[in-house]
C-alpha cells in the first residue's frame, strides 16, 4: 500500500469525548444511557450540518467526517452510505499519554467500522517524559503497523503542549512559545516517529504563523521518500479569524490537503440550539455555513503564489 494521501481532504471533526461532554454537558464521568443519547442526537445534528453543506455544494468526495464510536450513533453508516470520508478515533479520550480506547480490540472495531482513516490524538513534546514518549511510541508503532498491512490509511493528530522550560524560555507567553519554539519541536517530533517506525498518511497539524514554518514541517513529513504524506490544519477552537490565518499559511504549499476542523464550526450553532436560541434547523444550516466558508477560505489560499 503505498503511503499518503492523494487528493483534498476537508474535514468537519467532531469526535471529541471527555471534553464535550463536560464542557457542553456538564456531565462528569460516565454518562448514563440517557446522557448518552442526549449527546448523540447532539453529535447528529453536527453531522445534519454537514450533510445540508453537501446539499448547498460541498463535494462528497472531499468531505469528510470525524466521529466517535462513542457517541457517534449510527453517524459513521450514514457518512460512509451519503459517499462521505469518515474518520474515526483509535484512542482513549482525554489521556495526556496515548493509549487505545479499546485496548487489545482496537482491530476488531476498525473493521467492524471500516473508516477511510484511522485517527489517533497524540501529544508528544520531544524534550518531555522520555519514558512515556517512549510507551507511546511503541504502541503508535502497533498501529502503524497494524493499519498498512490491513490496507488501511492513518491519521495522525500531532499536539505539542510547551514544557515548563520551555515556557520560561519566552516568558510564559503561550502565543510566543507557538510561533517561535513549537515549529522547530513539531519536526522533531515527526522525526522521531518516523525513526522509530511510525508512519501516518496524513499528518493533522496545529496551525503554524508562517507560511516558512508551514513548508518546513512539510517536507519533515514527506522526507526520505515519503512523497504522498500530506499535512491537514487543525483548528484548535480558535477563532475564525485565526484559523483563517493558518489556513491561508498552509494551503498554497505542495504537501499540504486540505484542513480538519471542529468546535471553530459547530460550537456556537450547538450551543444556540441547547439553549433554545436556534431551532434544528438553523443551527444545522449554521453549522453548514461555517463550513463552507472555511472550504471557500481554503480554495482561495490554494490559488496564492506560494512564495507570497
Amino acid at each position: 500500500m503505498t503511503l499518503g494521501y492523494d487528493g483534498r481532504l476537508y474535514i468537519l471533526a467532531f469526535d471529541h469525548r471527555g471534553s464535550f461532554q463536560k464542557k457542553m454537558f456538564g456531565i462528569e464521568g460516565d454518562p448514563s444511557p440517557e446522557q448518552t443519547e442526549t449527546i448523540s442526537d447532539a453529535k447528529h445534528l453536527i453531522f445534519e450540518g454537514l450533510l445540508k453543506a453537501t446539499e448547498l455544494g460541498a463535494e462528497a468526495g472531499v468531505t469528510g467526517c470525524l466521529v466517535d464510536e462513542q457517541f457517534g450513533g449510527d453517524i459513521p453508516v450514514q457518512a460512509k452510505d451519503s459517499g462521505l470520508i469518515l474518520a474515526m478515533p483509535v484512542e482513549k479520550s482525554g489521556q495526556n499519554e496515548f493509549d487505545f480506547q479499546y485496548g487489545e480490540e482496537f482491530g476488531e472495531h476498525i473493521e467492524r467500522f471500516d473508516p477511510d482513516f484511522s485517527k489517533v490524538l497524540v501529544r508528544y513534546n520531544p524534550d518531555g517524559d522520555a519514558e512515556m514518549n517512549q510507551r507511546q511510541t511503541e504502541r503508535l508503532k502497533r498501529l502503524s503497523d497494524w493499519l498498512h498491512e490491513h490496507d488501511r490509511k492513518f491519521l495522525f493528530e500531532l499536539l505539542v503542549p510547551a514544557e515548563d522550560a520551555q515556557l520560561e524560555r519566552v516568558g510564559g507567553d503561550e502565543d510566543r512559545y507557538d510561533a517561535e519554539l513549537r515549529p522547530e519541536l513539531m519536526r522533531r517530533t515527526i522525526t522521531e516517529l518516523q525513526d522509530a517506525g511510525v508512519e501516518p498518511d496524513i499528518w493533522k497539524i496545529e496551525g503554524i504563523e508562517t507560511r516558512e514554518d508551514c513548508q518546513k514541517i512539510a517536507d519533515c513529513a514527506r522526507r526520505d521518500g515519503r512523497d504522498g504524506v500530506v499535512c491537514v490544519v487543525l483548528g484548535r477552537g480558535a477563532n475564525d479569524e485565526k484559523v483563517e490565518h493558518w489556513l491561508r499559511q498552509g494551503a498554497p504549499l505542495e504537501g499540504y490537503a486540505g484542513f480538519a476542523i471542529g468546535r471553530t464550526i459547530w460550537w456556537d450553532a450547538l450551543k444556540g440550539f441547547l439553549d433554545d436560541k436556534l431551532d434544528r434547523g438553523a443551527a444545522a444550516q449554521q453549522i453548514a455555513d461555517n463550513y463552507l466558508h472555511f472550504v471557500d477560505v481554503y480554495k482561495q489560499a490554494e490559488r496564492e503564489p506560494a512564495a507570497a
